[in-house]
């Protein structure tokens, strides 16, 4: 799946400690539950001022999912 490619490209990008990033994928029919789990120090980067950043990284994956047919969810776990 290139979809979680993708989103582990975003989230690398966006901390500084790039070890201790880990993204769960649970898919199930056509949903796919992303688990983003980022050092506590780099989370408010992930978040972003008022979720903006945050937001923003599930609408993208949201449009990528809906181009496969598929619903995407994507949660920040600190």
């Amino acid at each position: 799946m290139q979809i979680d490619k993708i989103l582990k490209t975003i989230i690398d990008n966006l901390v500084e400690d790039k070890d201790s990033v880990s993204i769960e994928c649970k898919e199930e029919n056509n949903k796919v539950n992303f688990s983003v789990k980022v050092n506590k120090k780099d989370m408010g980067r992930v978040i972003g001022k008022q979720g903006k950043t945050a937001n923003s990284i599930r609408t993208l994956m949201k449009s990528i999912g809906s181009k496969e047919g598929k619903k995407v969810f994507v949660e920040f776990i600190g």
